[in-house]
């Protein structure tokens, strides 16, 4: 038999046996290799999401400042993976290398063995496509930083703290579930992280905006000024490049190509998304009776984070409520940082910290799934645990990252150099030479 009639005899077997991943022990070589692939391209879809972040980051801001938006993104996004391949990946899986189930660490770098590139070492994946995949996860948490804290950073603060917070912060929390740490044991369920990615990015960028100070301008004795972004078009275009790569988010988060899985997964992500645009829609249109494509946007991005946590385990018709409470939360959520005075340009709080605490405590209302399969039951009581122990770690420890950088070299730009914009101060270049780009405002 050659082999693309055994490839397709594969794909026949797996689209009539869903379940034959779950009752086996073991995968056949084409099944193996249908597995890692759909890994691949999933690991593929979320390298695109940061094109996504900064797409709709540069477009939520003004043009100034839009080569440093750019060069944050790809910095993160680089750091990202080389910290991870360094210490994040071994600390957030580190096998028997356990000092309790708070921590852990495998040890320095990346490396695999003969066996760890076939299917001994998971059904679904070899260590290096496992690696990959978590890779972008990492990148993806620092990332969701640099919204909230766009236009008046120091671009060399915000590098350093980026590496710690990838390499320390966001791995430390992962091992508590996906590591095999104390929130797994106690049935905390976060299916490809609501808490343990966009909770640990939303934290951080809560903590970073609000050390930070507001932009100049932004409020005044009188109320807020509303600081609009320079390009719509380049935000929209964001949004459905992360709407994308959610599907592989989500959908590679099944860790294999099991097609009852990963079609349930796909089917609940997108409905919460779209029910994410209704309830940011109407909520802000009755708030400001303006039809308001920002808020809109967002109320996307929102029913996506909301329905992270509980992707395979909650049902499509409830995926609707999750993902409409997400665009209703997310309106909401912007209200109310302005009226505490904190100043997220992009909305990450209330879309990733907000939307991703609502989604996992979800999985505790309307989650649903066998306890035998499961290994656990859910429970809203473990969810609630889970999101208070990330968000006090969290709260410490980028509190502790910024106040040393704070103390030492600084965060935040001049006055001046925030007047005239970061493309300038820290790049020596503008991104657009047309004068309505280029006038500061």
């Amino acid at each position: 038999m050659t082999g693309s009639k055994k490839l397709l005899l594969s794909l026949l077997v797996l689209t009539a046996a869903p379940m034959c991943l779950a009752e086996s022990a073991t995968v056949s070589d084409e099944m193996f290799r249908i597995n890692n692939t759909w890994m691949m391209v999933a690991t593929f879809l979320v390298f695109i999401m940061h094109l996504g972040f900064a797409a709709l980051e540069a477009g939520f801001t003004r043009a100034k400042n839009t080569v440093n938006i750019l060069f944050k993104n790809v910095s993160i996004l680089c750091i990202g993976i080389l910290a991870y391949a360094l210490v994040g990946f071994n600390l957030m899986y580190p096998g028997e290398s356990f000092a309790g189930a708070f921590f852990g660490f495998a040890g320095f770098g990346i490396n695999a063995d003969s066996a760890a590139l076939t299917s001994a070492y998971n059904e679904g994946y070899t260590y290096y496509t496992d690696f990959l995949f978590q890779a972008m996860f990492a990148a993806t948490a620092a990332t969701i930083i640099s919204g909230a804290v766009a236009e008046r950073i120091k671009l060399s603060s915000f590098m350093m703290f980026a590496t710690l917070y990838v390499a320390i912060t966001y791995p430390m929390v992962g091992m508590w579930k996906w590591g095999g740490g104390w929130l797994a044991e106690m049935g905390f369920h976060d299916f490809a992280g609501s808490t343990i990615v966009h909770g640990v990015g939303g934290w951080g960028a809560l903590i970073a905006a609000w050390m930070l100070g507001p932009r100049i301008g932004r409020f005044h004795d009188d109320g807020h000024t509303d600081i609009h972004g320079h390009s719509l078009p380049l935000a929209f275009i964001g949004v459905f490049l992360l709407w994308l790569g959610w599907f592989g988010f989500n959908g590679g988060s099944v860790l294999s190509a099991d097609p009852g899985g990963v079609s349930l997964v796909l089917v609940t992500t997108n409905l919460a998304a779209a029910a994410g645009v209704m309830g940011a829609l109407i909520v802000s249109f009755t708030m400001s009776k303006t039809y308001n494509l920002g808020m809109v946007l967002n109320g996307s991005l929102a029913g996506l984070v909301a329905i992270t946590a509980g992707a395979d385990v909650i049902s499509p018709a409830m995926s609707v409520i999750v993902g409409f409470i997400g665009g209703v939360l997310v309106v909401l959520g912007t209200t109310l940082l302005e009226k505490v005075r904190i100043d997220d340009p992009v909305g990450a709080v209330p879309v990733h910290l907000m939307c991703g605490i609502w989604g996992t405590l979800a999985v505790g209302i309307f989650g649903k799934a066998d306890p035998a399969v499961l290994g656990y039951s859910l429970s809203f009581t473990s969810q609630l645990v889970g999101v208070a122990a990330t968000g006090v770690f969290c709260l410490i420890n980028a509190g502790l990252f910024l106040g040393l950088l704070k103390m030492t070299v600084g965060i935040r730009v001049s006055q001046e150099e925030e007047t005239h914009g970061l493309d300038a101060a820290e790049h020596g270049i503008q991104a657009y030479s047309h004068h309505p780009f280029t006038t500061p405002n």
